[in-house]
């Protein structure tokens, strides 16, 4: 299987910049290990989030059962539901769906020179090898941690949707989670700066005594939803625009960007298919996921 290699430096007297064995191992355990860490850890946020939802929020925000709360309590809940579902839904796609390239089982051999020591080394016709995955990877845009997998033609739609859902989870639960604090425990946050001092005040707080450690931990929560919201929404926003250009992570950052060959909808269509509005709302196939032969 042919590669594409890095250039050798000209001077032969200058070594090349290589990471030595033993940096290649430490790198590649430490990666290994956040392979199954982050999965562990997205799972443990979304049961997390689902009590406190249905414990806290819901029971505190409208406690009394009486026809219009009721209305509005199925409809916050269903809305958390449909988001919630959604993000597993597609996550469990994106896995179900891997970008491997099923007609390469070759494994490729790196030359001395390859500059891809650890993540990934480019093949020909817009195929990587992943050292993770110990996988050919076709159109592979990056490694996705939380997931386990790599995320290339065949899985980028869930993987887009994935990020859209769980960004509007965790915003969603942001809102409730400060409008519990707020009738709870008479907290305001009118003073923008209230959300900023929240933690390091709440942190004092608890060691003083002062309040639970379920408080704390509620606190804890709030910011954890807002990175993961703003996180996942920036991996879309990101995702749809290389999307649009027919391009991947992999070739920006390879400085292979190229001219724009399709237009931006043809493009949108090839990952997203031509049922996309379905996508939006269920997380189901709404492309082929066999089409390895038009991109040989």
């Amino acid at each position: 299987m042919t590669h594409l290699l890095s250039p050798v430096p000209s001077d032969p007297a200058e070594p090349a910049c290589l990471p030595s064995n033993a940096d290649m191992f430490t790198r590649m355990l430490k990666l290994r290990l956040l392979n199954v860490v982050a999965p562990v850890y997205f799972f443990t946020a979304t049961a997390v989030t689902f009590v406190f939802h249905f414990c806290f929020f819901v029971p505190t925000i409208f406690p009394v059962p009486d026809a219009p709360l009721w209305a509005s309590t199925t409809l916050h809940t269903a809305l958390f539901l449909f988001s919630m579902f959604n993000a597993l839904g597609n996550y469990i796609m994106t896995i179900r769906y891997p970008a491997a390239s099923a007609g390469d089982s070759t494994v490729p051999v790196c030359s001395p020179h390859c500059s891809d020591k650890v993540d990934a080394h480019y093949l020909l016709n817009d195929r990587h090898f992943c050292k993770l995955c110990r996988k050919v990877i076709l159109k592979r845009d990056h490694h996705c941690f939380f997931t386990g997998n790599c995320i290339g033609q065949k899985n980028m739609r869930y993987f887009i949707m994935f990020c859209i859902h769980t960004s509007c989870t965790c915003m969603y639960s942001l809102v409730l989670g400060v409008a519990f604090l707020t009738m709870e425990y008479s907290i305001s946050f009118e003073d923008p700066l209230t959300f900023l001092t929240l933690l390091p005040l709440s942190t004092g707080y608890f060691f003083m005594g002062t309040i639970s450690g379920l408080q704390l931990f509620l606190v804890l929560m709030l910011y954890v939803w807002l990175g993961i919201g703003l996180v996942c929404a920036g991996f879309c926003c990101q995702q749809v625009l290389l999307v649009a250009r027919g391009q991947t992570w992999c070739q920006m950052q390879q400085g292979r960007l190229q001219e724009i060959q399709s237009p931006w909808q043809n493009n949108l269509k090839d990952v997203f298919g031509t049922r996309w509005i379905l996508g939006l709302i269920l997380p189901v196939q709404t492309v082929e996921t066999c089409s390895e032969e038009k991109q040989d």
